[in-house]
């Protein structure tokens, strides 16, 4: 074999195969080095993907060239769109995906993606020549040459699992734990810390009381998260359930408090505010008199479901006693309890907005391993660090997102810039452009940019300008068509919206929040002269008109504000600054920036402890 190799990816995870997927399809002879084929892309917690603010991740991904939406909508057994109730920024797509299938797509494609290769063995090292990295060393003593390694390891390194007051080293249920690498690191002078986790117990559903729970079905769309794919083709749906802990679900867990390791302080590393245990919820909210509980299952072809809610650390009995005082899973049997698990990450500061960390040259960070919790954003952290170790590899400018362009650039901004305490979960609140980075969109914003760089062909941007030109078809005919009010008032009446007095444009009256546009168009003739209602794709196009109509005032509004922000994000900070001779900034100012070394000025303003004045100061020394 030939050793020798462009690109190494280390870890087979969500961060891994993308990255590992993506640097071949740019022409980099690439090597993925992963514990256990069987597991690539593994969903290790709840088997789902999208959400909150993740969807559009995920949406994200699709549209710069990854796969993660093209296999969820391949695995997925359930679809829905949450937060419809609300204002397009805050929809989210989520979808329930079959955990086995997820996997076996994910390897269908790796291996049959040219210029990739895979290696099932535990790396336990960098090699390293001067301050640059040069190949890995793996458990056997193979050494593996590259220009550039991306290290995606997840929660393996140094990894323990807790249950109760027993600890089990490993990575995951049924897997080891990474090590050698933390230690080698730590002696090059990067700054290690712990971080934890969480899962739930996984049961049996033929113990389960469904009659007792509430039944919680899929949209009626079907749609999916691949911009690639008209509906998404779920042959077998299936539902997820709800239901709630009680008071004497809390009485059980509180007896088994003097045995949890997390709070008996026998887990160190910090776990996530947003995903706590259930143990963690009944203490710090002690006046909740109940918890929902989602009840998921884990595949069309297996009777395990996951639920959704009760992550623990707690014995195996305390787990299973509280369980069984939950309505509909008084008879339940369990076939694995929950644990959590502590694991070594580094801090993002270390990093380079490019992913790249600033003590070694061509190593990237990608993943959990950042202190980020969740596929969505590990899979996004990976596949611009395998766009950007190419691009290094290449003498290349590296490719960087936006606040204003995409979750993913919020995402890596506030790592690199404000780092971690606690595993970092993306929100919509996150983002200060949210009417701009819609999961509707994303191609909008991305594909072009991901053409430039070769991860997406001529036939994604070809259906990127197909409905363009569709969704201009819609509103340039509603622009164009008049109304007279006896064929709209009776339409209008019956939406709860007044009806008109004379002869007027279509656009105005499909501006209002009442009228929703595909009946409106149906009523108006539209479906005789556009082609776009005879498309596949006719309800991704007619949402992308609605949005662009009813929101226009306020998407105008907000890319004003967002290019005044770009233009100092576009003011470089030249990369040899000493910025202890800048004296006139704060001393906490100038240990900031200097353990920081933001990027530009945007990247500066953003790091706590940089003050307004401080700013200023920075622009009068670069002569703004």
């Amino acid at each position: 074999m030939d050793f020798r190799y462009d690109i190494i990816v280390v870890g087979g995870g969500h961060a891994g195969c993308e990255a590992a997927r993506i640097s071949a399809i740019m022409g980099a002879r690439t090597l993925l080095i992963t514990m256990d084929m069987t597991k690539l892309a593994q969903m290790s917690c709840n088997p789902a993907m999208g959400g909150i603010a993740k969807g559009q991740i995920v949406r994200e991904i699709d549209a710069l060239g990854g796969m993660s939406g093209i296999v969820t909508d391949r695995s997925m057994i359930q679809f829905r769109m949450l937060n419809r109730s609300k204002g397009p920024a805050m929809w989210s797509p989520r979808a329930q995906c079959d955990r086995q299938k997820f996997t076996i797509e994910w390897r269908k494609i790796l291996e049959q993606t040219n210029n990739l290769h895979i290696w099932q063995e535990q790396a336990v090292g960098i090699l390293i020549d001067g301050l640059k990295v040069i190949g890995v060393e793996t458990s056997f003593g193979n050494k593996f040459f590259a220009d550039a390694v991306i290290l995606t390891n997840g929660t393996f390194l140094n990894g323990i699992m807790h249950v109760g007051f027993r600890k089990v080293k490993g990575g995951r249920s049924g897997d080891q734990e990474s090590i050698g690498l933390s230690e080698q690191l730590e002696k090059l002078g990067f700054s290690v810390e712990r971080m934890k986790t969480g899962t739930s117990a996984r049961v049996d559903g033929r113990t389960i009381d469904f009659s007792l729970m509430g039944e919680q079905k899929g949209d009626d769309e079907g749609k999916g998260f691949s911009f690639m794919s008209d509906y998404s083709f779920i042959k077998e749906e299936r539902s997820c359930f709800i239901t709630h802990t009680n008071s004497e679900v809390h009485k059980e867990l509180e007896k088994g408090l003097k045995f949890s390791p997390l709070f008996q302080g026998v887990i160190k590393g910090r776990g996530p505010r947003y995903c706590p245990s259930v143990e963690d919820k009944i203490v710090t909210f002690k006046d909740k008199k109940s918890h929902q509980l989602f009840i998921e299952p884990e595949g069309i072809d297996t009777i395990e479901y996951y639920i959704n809610g009760f992550a623990s650390s707690l014995p195996l009995e305390v787990q299973l006693k509280a369980l069984r005082k939950v309505k509909g899973l008084e008879n339940v049997e369990i076939f694995r309890p929950g644990y959590a698990i502590e694991y070594d990450f580094f801090q993002p500061t270390q990093l380079k907005v490019s992913l790249e960390t600033k003590r070694i040259e061509n190593l990237f960070f990608a993943g959990q391993i950042n202190g980020t919790t969740g596929y969505e954003e590990a899979a996004a952290q990976g596949l611009m660090a395998g766009i950007n170790s190419v691009l290094k590899t290449r003498k290349m400018d590296p490719f960087v997102l936006g606040r204003e362009e995409s979750y993913i650039g919020v995402l890596i901004d506030d790592l690199v810039t404000k780092g971690v305490d606690e595993p970092y979960r993306m929100f919509t609140s996150r983002a200060e452009y949210r009417i701009l980075l819609r999961q509707d969109n994303a191609d909008e914003r991305l594909t072009r940019k991901a053409f430039e760089f070769g991860t997406v062909g001529k036939d994604r941007l070809q259906r990127l300008e197909e409905k363009e030109e569709l969704v201009k078809e819609i509103i340039d005919f509603l622009k164009r068509k008049s109304v007279e009010p006896g064929l709209v008032n009776n339409f209008l009446e019956s939406v709860n919206t007044a009806g008109i007095s004379q002869k007027l444009k279509a656009i105005g009256i499909a501006s209002r929040p009442q009228v929703e546009i595909k009946a409106f168009l149906k009523l108006i003739g539209g479906d005789e002269v556009l082609s776009v209602v005879r498309s596949a794709r006719y309800s991704e196009i007619a949402e992308s008109a609605e949005i662009g109509i009813k929101y226009k005032g306020y998407i105008v509004r907000e890319k004003i504000i967002a290019d005044k922000i770009k233009r100092l994000t576009k003011l470089r900070i030249p990369e040899d600054i000493k910025y202890d001779e800048l004296v006139s900034i704060s001393t906490e100012g100038r240990q900031k920036l200097e353990r920081i070394r933001p990027a530009n000025i945007g990247q500066a303003g953003r790091i706590s402890g940089v003050s307004p004045s401080d700013i200023n100061i920075l622009l009068m020394y670069l002569g703004r």
